[in-house]
């Protein structure tokens, strides 16, 4: 590993090092939210995917707690990891999930912030980017898609997530093999062993019934398609996919033609996770994404506040 390699690894573990985690109160769940990096820095809110947790986002979360010198947020979401399993199955649709990423932001005090979301999480990302725009201060969404515009299409992949909950509740282990042994996950593979036992052992400690609920209410084929709703999201966008993965790299090109401020990164020798596949890359990517957001909207700023002094 070369110097500077090591020397990124080195500050990512020990900005995960530094992480504290708290419950928090938001949307009427009790969440499990992950803080680290600089406590007064600029906030960036990290939203996980189907089945995963804040533990599951580290390798991207740490990397940029150190490079950004930022405040990372990174909660469990409902009936992942440590949150709240509740059984009001309201609780877990993309729209009340929105709700609980907004008031936890207003509960600590961040009136605009950075969001990150990953697969499940982008598509919270991008619904709150479509509804609540002035909350965000740029939006990173990482092999996410808007939903599934036909009807029938929807209805079906609906019915099949209504199946693999079912085999969720009744084989929760069995089911966790399957869901990473997806195509869409093959990739993964070349992360080796060890990896893939921590990510398994890392799925199995979120409550089963939980991730149940999640994929009937929160699934592709349950919430409602962002199609129409594009245009209304005014917010710097970065959308990342791996190059490995065609379905998602068509989306991302779907998702920029309906997008007004949308720029596409593909990450090389990756696939759907490219946050885990190429962490290194991955992040400095969003760094620099954050970074020139930042700058434009300070530039605006001064832009506006001198105009006003004349």
């Amino acid at each position: 590993m070369a110097d500077n390699q090591m020397s990124q690894a080195t500050q990512a573990t020990q900005a995960t090092q530094t992480t504290a985690a708290r419950r928090i109160r938001a949307g009427g769940v009790s969440l499990a939210v992950t803080e680290l990096g600089a406590s007064g820095g600029v906030p960036v809110m990290v939203l996980h995917g189907f089945t995963g947790s804040a533990q599951a986002m580290e390798p991207l979360t740490g990397r940029l707690a150190a490079r950004l010198q930022a405040r990372l947020i990174c909660p469990d979401l409902v009936g992942h990891g440590l949150s709240e399993a509740p059984e009001d199955l309201t609780l877990y649709t993309v729209e009340a999930m929105v709700k609980q990423i907004t008031d936890l932001a207003d509960t600590l005090e961040c009136e605009t912030f950075h969001l990150v979301g990953y697969s499940m999480g982008g598509r919270v990302a991008l619904t709150l980017g479509c509804t609540e725009a002035s909350r965000l201060r740029s939006l990173t969404l990482i092999g996410a898609s808007s939903g599934i515009a036909d009807t029938d299409q929807r209805i079906k992949r609906q019915q099949a997530d209504t199946q693999r909950a079912q085999r969720l509740l009744d084989d929760f282990e069995a089911f966790v093999d399957e869901w990473m042994a997806q195509p869409l996950f093959a990739s993964q593979a070349a992360l080796g062993e060890e990896h893939c036992r921590e990510a398994r052992q890392q799925r199995l400690a979120s409550k089963p019934e939980g991730l149940a609920r999640s994929l009937i209410a929160a699934g592709t084929g349950a919430m409602v398609p962002l199609d129409e709703q594009l245009g209304r999201c005014e917010v710097p966008t970065l959308l990342v996919v791996g190059a490995h993965d065609t379905k998602f790299c068509a989306i991302a090109e779907q998702l920029k033609a309906g997008l007004s401020r949308a720029q596409i990164t593909r990450i090389a020798s990756a696939g759907h996770a490219a946050h885990l596949e190429q962490p290194d890359t991955t992040a400095t990517v969003i760094e620099r994404f954050i970074a020139s957001t930042d700058t434009s909207a300070s530039s605006r700023e001064n832009t506006r506040s001198a105009a006003g002094q004349r």
